[in-house]
């Protein structure tokens, strides 16, 4: 038996190169994770915020319906929580990106999200800065 030595290089590990690229890569990884499942958690909060209001805005229109001498705004959330679809115990409310309540504005056609409790006075709510995206809204 001949025991020659092989040619075959020797095996070698990462090196500090390998394993700093390796650790960078999975850390932008986990940061475009968690941007991506805020920005998803924002809009999701702005999906159901603009389904309450579509609800909303179909019990004014039904109450209009019925009640055609009624002005727009004289309309109170009491008058117009009988025509809510699925007939909820309270009026609907949703949640802003800060977490506070928002309440529904409804002596206005189309309703909008406000931050003053009772749905007659306050200032619109809506961060997407525009009121024909559906986001936060009813939309026109």
């Amino acid at each position: 038996m001949n025991s020659t030595p092989s040619n075959r290089p020797a095996t070698r590990g990462f090196t500090l190169i390998e394993m700093s690229i390796v650790i960078f890569v999975l850390l932008a990884l986990l940061t475009t994770g968690f941007f991506v499942s805020n920005i998803v958690g924002e809009w999701k909060l702005a999906r159901d915020a603009s389904e309450s209001l579509r609800d909303v805005y179909v019990a004014q229109r039904t109450y209009l319906a019925d009640n055609p001498t009624v002005a727009v705004s004289s309309l109170t959330q009491p008058m117009l929580l009988p025509y809510l679809p699925n007939n909820p115990a309270t009026f609907p409310t949703a949640s802003s990106l800060t977490n506070s309540t928002l309440f529904a504005r409804v002596n206005v056609s189309p309703p909008y999200w406000t931050t003053t409790s009772g749905g007659v006075s306050g200032v619109r709510y809506d961060p997407s800065q525009t009121t024909t995206d559906t986001l936060w809204d009813v939309g026109e």
